[in-house]
C-alpha cells in the first residue's frame, strides 16, 4: 500500500483547511487531524458505508446527515473475489478456487493486482475480496470463491491477493476487503444460524486461515459474516475485538456484510467500524439515542471512525482521487494472458491413461455438452459456467463477454492440423454416444452451477451428466471429460473415460487454455485445493445436525411461524478436509494437493533438522528435499510437506504446513529449502490450548511426510522436539 512521506519531509501541497492532506505526518497523525476538526455528526458519517464514501451528499434515502469536510475522496466499493463484479469491459478471470488449485503464490498476486487496476480504472476503490473459508461441506454454494479447504493454502493465497490488491498500483490505489469473519461455511440460513463451535476447533481451523492472510497481506479491511458463533452475531461478537485484532493482530476496520447488523450499541461496542450500503443501525438518529442511553461512548465512536479514515489515508484514497469510470475495455492483452495461465495452472489432471496429450495428426473430434459451446441449449451455454452464478439481474457474478469457448479454441487448433471437429449438445445421450463412436477422440463437457444464496443439493452434475457422460464413454474408446464446477464431483462414470480434467469455472480465456493443455502445449500443474469425495456420505458433515443445522424440534425445517436460529454443530472438530478422510480411514475419489501431469517427478534425499531458536526457545524445523523431473517432458510440480504430531497432541491426522512450486525440464534436479517456522501465523507445531488460551508445542516426535498431494507422500522423516 502507498506509504506516506517521511515524517519531517517537505509536505506536499495541499489546501490550508485540510490539514490532513499534509503527506509529511504519519496516518495515525493525518487521521487524529481530521477527526479532531469533525464534530460529532461528521464522525457518524465513516460509520456507514454510503455517506463515508460519497462526501458530497447529505441525504441517503430518508436518512439525513451533516455535511463532510472538504479533502475526503470519494469511494466505490466494489464485489470481487473473482474479477471486477457485474462490471462490463474488465477480464473475467476464472474462480478462487481455480486459483487455489493453481498453488502459486506469484500468480494470484499478478491477477489480484491486474483486477485492481481495472478496478480503480472503471471507478472503484475498495474491492470485497478476497474470500476465505474452511470447507467445511463441499456442498457450500460459495465454495468457488474461496482457495480451498487448508488453512495455509488459502491463507497463503488470500494474503498474495491482498498484496497484489493493495501493493502493486501505487498510482491507483485500492483497498481489499477479506470476507467472511467467521465460520461462515453454508449459505443456508445463513443470517439466521448459528455456528456452534468448540474454542480449540474455532482457532485452529477457523481463526487461523484469517491469522496467515492477515500475516501475509496486512489487509485493510476485514467483513464480518452474517451467521452466529456460538449464539452471537458475528458482527456483534466480542471475538471481533477478542481474536480478530488482540489475537490476530489486525489493526483496519472491520465492515459488516450487508444486511448482517443486528443492533446498535452491542455491534459498536464490540468492534464493528462500518456498515455496509445503507444506514440502517448506524443512523444518526439511532447513534445519538444510543449515546444518550449510555449504551455507547463518544469515545467508541470516533474509535470506529478513526480505523475508517486510517485505512482510507494509509491505503491512498485520501490522496489519488478515483477518476470517472472508464468506457468500454480496461481488459489488457496481458490481463487476458494472465487469466489463461491462470486456468492452465488451476486445471487439474484428475485421471489419464495415456489419452492425454493429444496428438496433432489429423483425427475427428466430437465436442459433446451445451457449456462448451456459445451457442445456448434449454438456456445453458458456456456463459452459464464462465463463472459463479448469480440470481438477480445478472446470470453471472462476471460479465464473460469476451469469452473463448472450448468448442471455438478446438476448431481453431483443429483447422491447422487438418482435424474434424463435430458439436452435440448432450441433450440426448443416445445420440451424443453414436456421435462420439465416430469420433476418433471425444470431449465431453460436464457441469453444474452454483453460488452465492443456495448450497448445492448434490455432488452430482447437472443437465443430466453423469447419463451423458456414461453414454458417451461406453461408445468412444477415447473420451476425455471436462468438467466446469464450483466444488467436488461425484463421478459414478469415472471407470470408463480415459481421462478427466477438472477447469471449475474458468473464465473467458477457457477455449485457449484447456486447448494448450490437451494438446500439451503446456503440462497440467494444477493440484486439488480440496478433497473430492467418492460419495456425499462421507463428508464429515454427514449427519442433520452437523449440516445443515436443526431447529428446536429436531428438524431441519422450522416450526411454523418460527423465527427461531438454526443450530449447526461443529461436533466433527478438527477433523474436517483431508484429515477427516486420514483420521476415519476412508479413502477418498481424489485426494487434497492431487493433481497428475505429463511428466514423472521423484522425490528424493529428505533432510530435516532441528533449529532452537535461542532467544524464545522454540524449535523450527529445517527441511531440504530434492525434486527431479524423471520424464521426457519440461513440467511444474508442487512439492508438499505435511507433517503429524506426537500422539499426545489429540489431532485428526497430518496437515499441511509447506509447499513450493517449481519448473523444471526433463532429467532436471532442483532442491527445495524450507523452513517450519514455530513461530509463523500458521503454528505448525503446536496446538489451541483453550485452558491456557494460548498455541502450545507438544513435546515428542513430529513425523514430516513430502510428496505429491496429500496421499502420496514417498519421503518420510522424523524429529524430536523438547
Amino acid at each position: 500500500m502507498p506509504a506516506a512521506e517521511a515524517k519531517g519531509a517537505a509536505p506536499a501541497s495541499y489546501p490550508a483547511e485540510c490539514p490532513w492532506m499534509d503527506t509529511s505526518k504519519s496516518h495515525d497523525e493525518r487521521a487524529r487531524i481530521l477527526l479532531d476538526a469533525s464534530s460529532l455528526g461528521q464522525k457518524y458519517r465513516w460509520l456507514v458505508e454510503q455517506p463515508a464514501n460519497d462526501p458530497t451528499k447529505t441525504a441517503f434515502g430518508t436518512v439525513q446527515y451533516e455535511a463532510q469536510l472538504p479533502c475526503t475522496p470519494k469511494v466505490v466499493y466494489t464485489d470481487g473475489p473473482d474479477g471486477v463484479r457485474f462490471t462490463e469491459g474488465v477480464t473475467a478471470f476464472p474462480a478462487p478456487i481455480a486459483l487455489g488449485a493453481t498453488w502459486n503464490r506469484g500468480l494470484v498476486f499478478d491477477k489480484s493486482a491486474a483486477q485492481a487496476a481495472e478496478a480503480f480504472d472503471k471507478g472503484k476503490n475498495v474491492v470485497l475480496g478476497p474470500g476465505i473459508a474452511s470447507g467445511r461441506t463441499p456442498l457450500s454454494g460459495r465454495t468457488a470463491e474461496y482457495f480451498g479447504e487448508d488453512s495455509l493454502l488459502s491463507g497463503t493465497l488470500a494474503g498474495a491477493a491482498i498484496r497484489g490488491i493493495e501493493e502493486r498500483n501505487p498510482d491507483k490505489p485500492v483497498l481489499s476487503n477479506v470476507k467472511h469473519y467467521v465460520a461462515n461455511e453454508q449459505e443456508v440460513s445463513r443470517n439466521a444460524s448459528s455456528s456452534n463451535i468448540d474454542e480449540r476447533t474455532l482457532h485452529q481451523a477457523y481463526d487461523l486461515p484469517f491469522e496467515i492472510t492477515i500475516a501475509e497481506g496486512e489487509p485493510e479491511s476485514i467483513m464480518c459474516s452474517y451467521n452466529q458463533i456460538n449464539g452471537v452475531y458475528a458482527c456483534e461478537n466480542p471475538l471481533l475485538k477478542d481474536t480478530l485484532r488482540d489475537k490476530l493482530g489486525f489493526d483496519g476496520y472491520v465492515m459488516s456484510d450487508f444486511g448482517a447488523v443486528h443492533s446498535t450499541g452491542p455491534s459498536l461496542n464490540a468492534g464493528l467500524d462500518q456498515e455496509l450500503n445503507r444506514p440502517i443501525y448506524y443512523t444518526p438518529e439511532r447513534l445519538t439515542q444510543a449515546l444518550a442511553a449510555g449504551e455507547i461512548t463518544e469515545q467508541t465512536i470516533d474509535g470506529a471512525a478513526f480505523n475508517v479514515v486510517r485505512s482510507y489515508i494509509r491505503g491512498g484514497l485520501f490522496d489519488t482521487p478515483l477518476p470517472a469510470p472508464a468506457e468500454g475495455s480496461v481488459s489488457t492483452a496481458a490481463h487476458k494472458d494472465l487469466a489463461r495461465q491462470a486456468v492452465e495452472e488451476g486445471t487439474v489432471l484428475l485421471k489419464n491413461d495415456g489419452v492425454l496429450p493429444l496428438s496433432s495428426t489429423p483425427k475427428t473430434i466430437a465436442i459433446i455438452g451445451p457449456t462448451g459451446s456459445s451457442t445456448p441449449t434449454n438456456g445453458i451455454s458456456a456463459l452459464s459456467t464462465c463463472s459463479m452464478v448469480w440470481p438477480f439481474g445478472s446470470p453471472n457474478t462476471l460479465t464473460c463477454e469476451s469469452i473463448v469457448t472450448i468448442e471455438d479454441a478446438v476448431r481453431e487448433r483443429a483447422a491447422a492440423e487438418g482435424s474434424t471437429v463435430v458439436f452435440d449438445n448432450g441433450s440426448d445421450p443416445q445420440r451424443a454416444a453414436a456421435v462420439a463412436a465416430k469420433a476418433d477422440v471425444t470431449l465431453v463437457v460436464g457441469y453444474y452451477k452454483s453460488g452465492e444464496f443456495n448450497d448445492l443439493p448434490n455432488l452430482r452434475l447437472a443437465g443430466n451428466g453423469d447419463a451423458l457422460i456414461e453414454a458417451v464413454a461406453s461408445a468412444s474408446p477415447n473420451t476425455v471429460a471436462i468438467l466446469q464446477t464450483g466444488s467436488a464431483v461425484e463421478m459414478p462414470w469415472l471407470g470408463k473415460t480415459e481421462a478427466v480434467l477438472e477447469s471449475w469455472y474458468a473464465g473467458e480465456q477457457q477455449g485457449p487454455a484447456l486447448v494448450n493443455l490437451l494438446w500439451g502445449d503446456v503440462n497440467p500443474s494444477g493440484k486439488l485445493p480440496m478433497t473430492f469425495p467418492a460419495s456425499l456420505a462421507d463428508t464429515p458433515t454427514n449427519s442433520p445436525e452437523q449440516y445443515p443445522g436443526v431447529f428446536s424440534n429436531g428438524s431441519t425445517t422450522a416450526p411454523t411461524g418460527s423465527q427461531e436460529i438454526r443450530q449447526v454443530d461443529y461436533t466433527e472438530g478438527l477433523a474436517m478436509g483431508y484429515k477427516w478422510y486420514e483420521s476415519q480411514g476412508i479413502k477418498p475419489l481424489f485426494g487434497f494437493g492431487h493433481g497428475l501431469s505429463y511428466t514423472d517427478f521423484e522425490y528424493r534425499n529428505l533432510r530435516v533438522k532441528p533449529v532452537v531458536d535461542k532467544e524464545t526457545g522454540t524449535t523450527s524445523l529445517d527441511v531440504k528435499f530434492q525434486i527431479k523431473n524423471a520424464g521426457k517432458t519440461a513440467g511444474a510440480e508442487v512439492g508438499q510437506v505435511y507433517l503429524t504430531l506426537p500422539g499426545a497432541a489429540g489431532e485428526p491426522g497430518k496437515r499441511l504446513v509447506g509447499f513450493e512450486k517449481v519448473t523444471l525440464k526433463p532429467n532436471q534436479t532442483t532442491q527445495v529449502h524450507l523452513v517450519i517456522d514455530a513461530n509463523g501465523p500458521d503454528h505448525p507445531l503446536s496446538i489451541w490450548d483453550a485452558e491456557r488460551d494460548t498455541w502450545t508445542t507438544p513435546t515428542g516426535e513430529f513425523t514430516l511426510e513430502v510428496g505429491s498431494s496429500s496421499q502420496a507422500l514417498p519421503l518420510r522423516s522424523s524429529a524430536t522436539v523438547r
